[in-house]
């Protein structure tokens, strides 16, 4: 299954957002749009109700991750927003991601956070207090989400195969840290091309920078998406 080419929105306000968005609102087919904390927490469900009265689908990126009756019904509440994705983290355990399945309603797909593409394998084990390879820390996760009825991941590019094979292919994984060939990294560790990604087992991609700090981001975004289908 391959899921949609994702324009992450990292702008500060919904004037910004708009004004990035306003060529892609006349298109027949528009572009799958992923809201983060910052633009969520700055303009609130208002503006995701905004942007599904335009038609487009949204990936809200919240990263839930609390008490399992805590996430529930914090999940139960941002169904009625009609997002079409939303991501909640693998390492709450099966309980809370039970408890997110339980709440989702019928149309939502939920994925979970592995590891985030800005650690690399050292940061996590620091951080983490943990002798687990970066692999293993994100096959354990997956299968985790998996086993707990999540319908995918969100983790780096260069996992993705694995967590496919220690899965299954209908479990999506869908794959920040996307960069196309040339760009500069910035704050992530562990990237891939659009076409690499695909390549390596990716259902899905999250890109950003590299189309919402362009010179001609419509014309990137068709790149992206050419990449993408090849």
């Amino acid at each position: 299954m391959i899921e949609p080419v994702f324009i992450a929105l990292d702008f500060p306000d919904a004037a910004a957002a708009n004004t990035f968005l306003l060529p892609y609102r006349d298109r027949i087919v528009k572009p799958a749009l992923k809201v983060g904390m910052e633009l969520f927490y700055a303009e609130g469900p208002s503006f995701i109700r905004e942007l599904r009265e335009q038609k487009f689908d949204v990936f809200l990126d919240l990263k839930l991750y609390d008490i399992p009756t805590t996430v529930g019904h914090a999940v139960a509440s941002l169904a009625k927003l009609d997002v079409q994705y939303l991501t909640v983290h693998a390492a709450g355990g099966e309980k809370m991601l039970r408890a997110a399945v339980a709440n989702k309603g019928a149309h939502m797909k939920l994925l979970a956070v592995t590891q985030l593409t800005s650690f690399s394998e050292m940061d996590m084990q620091e951080t983490q207090l943990t002798n687990a390879s970066m692999s293993e820390s994100v096959i354990h996760l997956a299968k985790l989400a998996y086993y707990s009825g999540i319908d995918g991941t969100i983790s780096s590019p260069l996992e993705a195969n694995l967590i496919k094979k220690n899965t299954s292919d209908s479990f999506l994984r869908i794959t920040p840290g996307i960069r196309l060939a040339g760009d500069q990294a910035d704050d992530q560790a562990r990237i891939m091309t659009p076409k690499a990604a695909h390549e390596n087992g990716a259902t899905g991609l999250v890109i950003g920078r590299s189309i919402t700090k362009a010179v001609q981001p419509i014309a990137v975004y068709e790149r992206v998406l050419k990449e993408w289908s090849k």
